[in-house]
This record gives structure tokens, C-alpha cells and sequence, in this order.
């Protein structure tokens, strides 16, 4: 029997995949708990349907990123912070900090989670961050901290 998975099953398949299984395991399992459902006419179209709105979330992503990396590439983003003796700032410049001025001063909305800060900036400088924007698409930032 076809059956529509809707879990992931270990050593049977992934999620939203159409699968052969024995009828009696179909029937006294994966039924009764909700783990998949038999592959008919409705249930395909609307697998078809869910596929599809994946694919067309997946390509606005993309093309999201794409623009976002065209408005970020190349440039320098400048931010003031007090600094004591040495250069050394009273606070740290944070993966949110950068976030916020790329928000302000660029015009594109990027996560904090997103900016791979490893730790954060505590000296004047000038520092190359990467901002993921897809899972295809990184940009090195640089980040000019000047002192206030």
C-alpha cells in the first residue's frame, strides 16, 4: 500500500514522501497513530499543493537574499561607541548592535542570529564580519568602529 508519510519514520522515509508499506503495517500502525496517510487522489493533490508552496517560499527567500546582499556587498558600516585609554571600548559592539546599524543605516532587515560575530568587538577598529543571508548566500561586512 502508498501512504503519505507525515513524520519523519526511521528505516521507512521522511516527511511528506510517498512510500510502500505492507497493508497490515499501513492499517495497525501508521493510521492509528497519525504517521502517515493512504496516498488517494485528495491526499496527493494536496501533497502536490504543499510542495509547491514550499518551492515558491524557498525561491522569495532566495531572491530576498540575493537583493539583501546586493544592498550590503562592498559596503562600510560606521559605528560611534565611547572608548577609554588604548582604544578600548567602555562596552562591546554585539552581533545585535551590528544588526540594528545594518537596519538604520542600509536599509535591510537582517536577524542578530544571522551576523556570525564570534565575540564581541572591544577595541576601535576596523573588522570583517560575516552576515548570513541564506544558507547559500554569506557577505563579509566591514564594521568601522570609530571612537565617540
Amino acid at each position: 500500500m502508498k501512504v503519505i508519510l507525515n513524520k519523519d519514520i526511521a528505516k521507512v522515509g521522511r516527511e511528506d514522501e510517498v512510500v510502500a508499506v505492507s497493508d497490515g503495517y499501513a492499517r495497525n500502525y501508521l493510521f492509528p497513530r497519525g504517521l502517515a496517510v493512504e496516498a488517494a487522489g485528495g491526499a496527493l493533490r494536496q501533497l502536490e499543493i504543499k510542495l509547491a508552496a514550499e518551492d515558491r517560499k524557498a525561491v522569495n527567500l532566495l531572491s530576498s537574499a540575493q537583493a539583501a546582499q546586493v544592498a550590503i556587498e562592498g559596503k562600510t558600516l560606521e559605528i560611534t561607541a565611547k572608548a577609554g585609554s588604548g582604544d578600548r571600548l567602555f562596552g562591546s559592539i554585539t552581533a545585535a548592535d551590528i544588526a540594528t546599524a545594518i537596519q538604520t543605516s542600509l536599509g535591510v532587515v537582517v536577524d542578530k542570529r544571522k551576523v556570525n560575530l564570534h565575540d564581541p568587538i572591544k577595541a576601535v577598529g576596523t573588522f570583517t564580519v560575516p552576515v548570513k543571508l541564506h544558507r547559500d548566500i554569506t557577505v563579509e561586512l566591514t564594521v568601522s568602529v570609530n571612537k565617540a
